[in-house]
């Protein structure tokens, strides 16, 4: 059975494609290719069909990653399609809250959680009004959390 994992921010070009890519690119890395399946969303229908900010691509692209997806929008069937709902910041949380299913809200988790420096709950910053500075920061947080996300999937602890 493939594990799929929806990563999802606010307009979907900065922190959420970044997210996608690490995570893709640590499960080639490792080999697994057939076990899992991600893709990445916005809340918002801002930037729906462009591909990511050019300084997240820059960002990953310093590091071998690609960032394969364009900007789209949640649906509502991604709430029943998608194992794991990977929420950056708290903000996304809410909203994800509020349109997803009841009976499914177990499903949405803080990106953060998985992040072994976060000391408790914390957001990853919207490095979109920065520079590259914050991208590059912005890639290592979710380096961080990713590994440890596949990681913790790879051992068959629980995740949701």
């Amino acid at each position: 059975m493939i594990a799929k994992v929806l990563f999802v921010c606010l307009g979907n070009i900065c922190r959420s494609p970044i997210a996608e890519g690490v995570f893709i690119h640590l499960v080639r890395q490792r080999g697994l290719e057939g076990r899992y399946l991600a893709d990445s969303a916005g809340t918002g229908d801002w930037h729906r069909g462009q591909p990511p900010d050019p300084r997240a691509v820059a960002a990953a692209g310093k590091r071998g990653v690609n960032l394969p997806s364009l900007c789209r929008q949640i649906a509502k069937a991604d709430f029943q399609d998608f194992d794991l709902i990977l929420a950056m910041d708290r903000s996304n949380h809410e909203d994800l809250n509020s349109l997803c299913p009841p009976q499914l809200r177990g499903k949405i988790r803080l990106m953060r959680d998985f992040d072994m420096e976060a000391k408790t709950a914390a957001d990853v910053p919207d490095p979109y009004y920065g520079g590259p500075y914050e991208f590059d920061a912005v890639y290592e947080m979710l380096q961080r959390c990713c590994a440890s996300l596949l990681e913790k999937m790879e051992s068959g602890s629980p995740v949701t």
